[in-house]
């Protein structure tokens, strides 16, 4: 029973530090509230912010990618307890953001700027927006699997895990990747986008698109032929004008390898 308690705690503690990330990601992309945020003023050269910032970047999605890939979890659960292994990926995905904060490199310059009164609300709309999605799109898929805590707690209690049902929930019935959409804005949404914001936006972005890529063939593999129904008949990021009706009862856990 010690162990099962212990490894509660250790998915509780990991869920704790995600909402703190999270928050404080909300700050450091919005350029509000955290003091080394994604647009604060440079302090070493551009070259050298650009190379810092690139590789920060890089270290967040070569963790985010081999971790969640299956081949790595079958060998990592022999030193993680099984029911602990998605809190460890949160745990680490945790780390990886919390360097990317501490050591974010500002660069100056500006792609853009919206002056405009009615222009600047409705950036800062999306990036609102964006956030929101997200958040609301993880509840949909099992917010609390999607971070651990589904798992820590069945095994505190004694019970087998059972993964969740293919079924595709409000946003999921009109687009198969709502928190992607979400990120997207988050991330684009700023009347002023400056040099290191734009790197930031597009390497999240290009990592996003080639993520899909590989969660899409797992997802296929794992669902097979409700998942193929559903993938074809719904539009990855833009929904259309006229629903199709899906006749399949399916799941959506499109992304629940990237939270």
């Amino acid at each position: 029973m010690s162990g099962r308690i212990t490894i509660f705690l250790y998915g509780a503690i990991s869920y704790v530090l995600f909402l703190a990330v999270f928050v404080y990601a909300v700050g450091f992309v919005g350029n509000t509230i955290v003091s080394n945020s994604l647009d604060a003023e440079p302090r070493v050269p551009f070259w050298t912010a650009l190379a810092v910032n690139v590789g920060l970047l890089t270290v967040f999605a070569l963790q985010h990618s081999i971790m969640a890939r299956k081949s790595f979890k079958k060998m990592w659960t022999r030193i993680v307890p099984k029911p602990a292994e998605r809190s460890t990926y949160v745990l680490f995905t945790n780390a990886a953001l919390a360097l990317m904060f501490w050591q974010w490199q500002p660069m100056g310059g500006t792609v853009w700027e919206i002056e405009h009164p009615v222009g600047r609300a409705f950036m800062y709309g999306v990036f609102a927006f964006g956030w929101l999605m997200v958040l609301a799109s993880t509840f949909m898929i099992n917010h609390f699997d999607l971070f651990g805590m589904r798992q820590v707690w069945l095994h505190l209690r004694g019970k087998e895990y059972t993964p969740l049902k293919f079924r595709t929930p409000f946003f999921y019935k009109h687009i198969r990747h709502p928190l992607y959409v979400g990120w997207f804005c988050a991330f684009w949404g700023t009347p002023t986008m400056t040099a290191a914001h734009f790197v930031f936006a597009v390497m999240t972005t290009a990592y996003i698109l080639i993520a899909i890529q590989l969660e899409e063939r797992d997802l296929m593999n794992e669902h097979g032929r409700a998942y193929m129904q559903w993938r074809k008949k719904t539009p990855m990021f833009i929904p259309r004008l006229t629903t199709k009706k899906v006749t399949e009862t399916t799941t959506a856990q499109t992304d629940a390898t990237i939270a």
